[in-house]
C-alpha cells in the first residue's frame, strides 16, 4: 500500500532518511517548508505525516508542546496517520528491561516528562499515531548525532571515545532501517491501534562491542576511551545545551535494550542491516577496508 506522505523536517535526521525510504517504496512525497507552507492546507490529501521535527533540547519545554499541538490539529483535519520517531527518554534510570510498548513511563527528569507529556497528548487526541521508537541512531551521513559528533571524532588517533560505560549493553537503531520500518508500518497502519506505540529492536551492542566492529572494518586497532564530562560540567551554568545534554547522561550508563517481539509479529519479513555494515555506512569512506553494500539489506545477524 502507497500514498501520500508529508514530512515534517526533511532535512534533519529522521526526515531525510524517511523522505528517502518513502520514495524508494513508491509513495508521492511532500517536503514541508516552515518558511512558506501553512501545515494544515500542506496535510490535505496526506495519508501519513511523518513528524521529524526535533527542536533542540533547551527549546523542548517551550515548542514541543505547540508543535504537537499543530501536528494533531492538521491530522484530525486530513484524516492522516501520523508517524513520530520515539526514544527511549521515557522510561527512567531505574526501569527494568527489556523496554517495551508495557514499560512504564517513569522518567523524572524535564526532558522525559515532556516526552512522556507528547506522547500521552497524541493518545487522548483520537488521531491516528505510529510511535517507533529507537534507540541512538546511527546515520549514513554526519548529522550531529552522538556516534559522528563525539565517537568518531578521534577514530584518526584509534581512539573510540565513548560518553558512558563501555561495558554494558545500548540501544542503537540505523536510521535507513528505521525508516524503512516507519514505511512499512504506514502500509498496514489501517491494522494497527489507533496508537501504535512500537519499539523498534535495532541492535544492542555495548561500546566495546561497537570498537571492535570499527577496528574490524578499518584494520586497524581501535581501543576505547571514555569521555570526559568535566568540561561539560564547568560549562553547564552558562551554556544550556550542556545541561540538558548532563540530564541526559544517564542513558550512557544504564544497561538497556528495546524489546522486538511486538515489531517482529508485526513485519516478520523484515531484514534488517547487519551491524557491521550499518556502521561501515557510518565512517568514512577511505577508513572502511572490506567490499560491502551498506545499503542492502541482509537478516540480522546473517
Amino acid at each position: 500500500m502507497t500514498g501520500t506522505a508529508l514530512i515534517l523536517g526533511a532535512s534533519g535526521r529522521f526526515g531525510h532518511n524517511a523522505a528517502e525510504q518513502f520514495t524508494k517504496a513508491g509513495w508521492t512525497v511532500r517536503r514541508f517548508d516552515r518558511a512558506r507552507d501553512d501545515l494544515n492546507i500542506a496535510a490535505k490529501g496526506a495519508d501519513v505525516i511523518v513528524n521529524g521535527w526535533n527542536p533542540d533540547y533547551p527549546d523542548w519545554q517551550k515548542l514541543v508542546p505547540d508543535l504537537t499541538a499543530s501536528v494533531i490539529a492538521a491530522a484530525k483535519s486530513s484524516g492522516a496517520t501520523v508517524i513520530i520517531p520515539g526514544n527511549v527518554y521515557v522510561f527512567g534510570a531505574k526501569t527494568p528491561g527489556p523496554w517495551s510498548q508495557n514499560t512504564p513511563h517513569n522518567a523524572a527528569n524535564p526532558l522525559g516528562r515532556i516526552r512522556i507529556e507528547m506522547e500521552a497528548a497524541y493518545r487522548r487526541s483520537g488521531v491516528r499515531c505510529i510511535l517507533l521508537r529507537a534507540g541512538d541512531f546511527i546515520d549514513t551521513r554526519a548529522s550531529g548525532n552522538w556516534l559522528d559528533m563525539v565517537m568518531l571524532k578521534t577514530l584518526g588517533k584509534g581512539v573510540f571515545t565513548y560518553p558512558g560505560t563501555p561495558d554494558i549493553d545500548h540501544a542503537w537503531a540505523y536510521l535507513p532501517d528505521l525508516c524503512r520500518a516507519a514505511v512499512e508500518l504506514a502500509g498496514i497502519r489501517d491494522q494497527l491501534p489507533a496508537f501504535a506505540d512500537i519499539p523498534f529492536p535495532g541492535f544492542t551492542a555495548s561500546g566495546s562491542e561497537v570498537a571492535a566492529q570499527i577496528s574490524t572494518l578499518t584494520g586497524a586497532e581501535v581501543r576505547v576511551k571514555q569521555m570526559s564530562w568535566l568540561p561539560m560540567q564547568l560549562a553547564r551554568p552558562f551554556w544550556r545545551m550542556g545541561a540538558c545534554l548532563l540530564e541526559m547522561r544517564y542513558l550512557w550508563d544504564t544497561p538497556h535494550q528495546l524489546d522486538g517481539a511486538l515489531f517482529a509479529s508485526l513485519l516478520p519479513d523484515f531484514k534488517a542491516t547487519r551491524l557491521p555494515d550499518a556502521l561501515a555506512s557510518a565512517l568514512p569512506t577511505a577508513s572502511v577496508q572490506r567490499q560491502i553494500n551498506p545499503n542492502q539489506p541482509v537478516t540480522a545477524g546473517g
